[in-house]
């Protein structure tokens, strides 16, 4: 029990750390991955040591289905997707974007595991309050078929779903204690920021020294600023801890964002190609790779020193390399290398 709440076990832990030596030699930093893209459900990702807590709490109310938020090609949608297939229930996936190309990628992968997909192109206006219209008219559609409905936000990326990246860094912490290893960064993409509060709140917790640093792979304005120090003084009133850290210990580097979340960008491109051809692990387009880019580029331009030791969390996300979008410029850069005789 962490903090009140249990979680269903469903996810083999610990994922493994990893040494880069091939990223390591190029940078001219100490770089380890920590690899919760082998998490063991759906494909995998980081959404699922969330979700052991959030079913956990659904299962305990009666819930009959889940349903969830995010983009249409939301990783979070696909693992609820997993999760809910796994332990019988229903699974809804509420996507306030622009209608598919097709059924593809994530959205493929939903519907092979029994979800239903609903995407309705925004409006423009605020989104939390176009999600929220959303969601009741969803809710009411499944509610009058007698199911009983368990909301999960965006990202699961709420007080309880916190506590999956919480107990993460306490796993980092023994994990790094064996091998007598004290990074200077822990790194992680940075998006709903469920993930990257956990491991910050965790980590102060554990008594660790590295600085947690997050990415943005999404503008990172005033709301955003807003959400971030909300969320941190609902957790720690939640779980009773002080209240002791101010915004500017948050370390959240804002200047990858590219065109926004999602978004066709050659820079995280480039970070998927030399991960791959380095050290044969494979990004993502909308999250690692854009947050590995972003820290192979503050390597070097010394906003990392040269030396540093970077544990990098890989938080999955490999099915967005076939969404058509990212497919089609990938495929432009590499055909090259494509010989048909």
């Amino acid at each position: 029990m962490l903090f009140g709440y249990n979680k269903e076990h469903f996810i083999t832990l610990p994922t493994p750390i990893q040494h880069l030596p091939a990223i390591s030699a190029i940078t001219g930093c100490e770089f380890f991955i920590k690899r919760d893209d082998m998490t063991d459900l759906g494909m995998g990702g980081n959404k699922l040591r969330k979700l052991e807590y959030l079913l956990w709490d659904a299962k305990r109310q009666g819930a009959t289905l889940l349903l969830t938020y995010g983009g249409a090609q939301t990783n979070h949608g696909r693992l609820t997707a997993a999760v809910a297939a796994r332990y019988g229930m229903k699974c809804a996936i509420l996507c306030l974007d622009d209608h598919p190309e097709g059924i593809n990628a994530n959205i493929l992968l939903d519907r092979i595991m029994g979800a239903e997909v609903w995407v309705k192109p925004s409006d423009g206006s605020d989104e939390g309050e176009q999600n929220k219209l959303f969601g009741q008219q969803v809710r009411e559609h499944y509610e009058k078929q007698g199911e009983k409905v368990y909301e999960i936000p965006v990202g699961g990326s709420n007080t309880v779903g916190l506590r999956g990246y919480f107990e993460c860094a306490l796993e980092m912490k023994d994990q790094l204690a064996e091998m007598d290893l004290s990074p200077d960064y822990i790194a992680c993409a940075a998006g709903s920021l469920g993930t990257y509060l956990g491991l910050f709140m965790g980590a102060r917790y554990a008594g660790l020294s590295a600085k947690v640093l997050g990415v943005a792979i999404s503008p990172f304005g005033e709301a955003k600023e807003k959400r971030l120090m909300e969320y941190y003084r609902e957790a720690c009133q939640e779980f009773g801890l002080p209240e002791d850290a101010k915004r500017e210990d948050f370390l959240i580097e804002k200047g990858y964002v590219g065109e926004g979340y999602n978004s066709v960008d050659e820079r995280a491109r480039r970070a998927i190609y030399t991960m791959g051809q380095k050290e044969a692990i494979l990004l993502d387009p909308c999250y690692t790779g854009k947050a590995f880019g972003g820290l192979l580029d503050m390597t070097e331009t010394g906003k990392i020193a040269k030396g540093s030791k970077v544990l990098f969390l890989h938080t999955g996300g490999t099915p967005a390399l076939y969404n058509p979008k990212h497919r089609r410029a990938m495929e432009q850069e590499l055909k090259e290398g494509l010989h048909l005789l």
